[in-house]
């Protein structure tokens, strides 16, 4: 009985030995392999007892640590952030790099929701795009010059993206884990029949007059689908949502053909 013990206890040992050098191993391969990964003398430390673990790992561009902390870090003076929108350095005014994490509503401060204002978002674009001007950072260094395009075409973009209906709809559902195919076949037999009449509307309208009604009549028929769009994605009826998607496509595109009529 007694042998059996001191041997449940020698295997007890050799494992724990085992687990714990395997463990230190692990570790020092992952920092090894992982060039992204920078020391510290106080990473190399132990934790006393009292401390909480504190982000002392640094990968470029942002800091990670146990707690959930999510920091924007400047690129030239270390400064920390907490914005949304990490375009210009609180500390130091440098312009940061594009950053891929932040969406489009983060860049405009705006609730990631389907309906949004446009004035406000018309109002902050203009307001990014005067910071970002090239004749504002022209005394910059070259590489916050190149920052500063970069920043201006993703702020550019998002505001594109989010201004029209069909482009929002399809942006907040990829946020939501939801790629929108926009060349899939519709089968509707009415919707495919209605979208037969309206092209041949379109192009056997005479003038300017007639077009423009038929364009209002487009363009309500793509809000009472975009109205459609925003309660099925409020109440998380995404196949639904699709659905709405793929009309409001036919009908924007409708739009498409007769502004190039007129």
């Amino acid at each position: 009985m007694n042998r059996t013990k001191k041997l449940v206890a020698s295997i007890s040992t050799v494992i724990t030995r085992r687990t714990s050098s395997t463990l230190r191993c692990n570790s020092l391969a992952t920092f090894v392999t992982n060039p992204q990964i920078h020391f510290t003398r106080e990473s190399l430390q132990p934790p006393s007892s009292s401390a909480k673990p504190l982000a002392i790992l640094r990968f470029s561009g942002r800091a990670f640590c146990s707690e959930s902390c999510d920091k924007s870090v400047c690129w030239n003076c270390g400064f920390s952030s907490e914005k949304d929108a990490f375009l210009f350095c609180d500390s130091c005014r440098s312009i940061q790099p594009v950053d891929d994490s932040v969406d489009y509503f983060q860049i405009f401060g705006l609730e990631k929701k389907y309906e949004l204002d446009a004035g406000s978002l018309e109002g902050k674009y203009k307001d990014w795009q005067k910071k970002l001007h090239p004749d504002l950072v022209h005394n910059k260094s070259q590489k916050e010059r190149d920052y500063a395009a970069e920043q201006s075409a993703k702020v550019t973009e998002a505001c594109r993206t989010l201004t029209k209906r069909l482009s929002r709809a399809m942006y907040i559902m990829k946020l939501n884990g939801e790629n929108i195919n926009e060349e899939e076949t519709v089968t509707d037999p009415t919707l495919l029949m209605e979208m037969m009449e309206l092209r041949e509307a379109i192009a056997e309208a005479d003038d300017s007059k007639e077009l423009n009604q038929i364009q209002s009549q487009v363009q309500e028929k793509l809000k009472q689908w975009s109205d459609s769009f925003a309660d099925a994605f409020e109440s998380q009826r995404f196949d639904e949502a699709v659905k709405c998607i793929q009309r409001m496509t036919y009908y924007e595109r409708a739009c498409e053909e007769i502004v190039k009529k007129q």
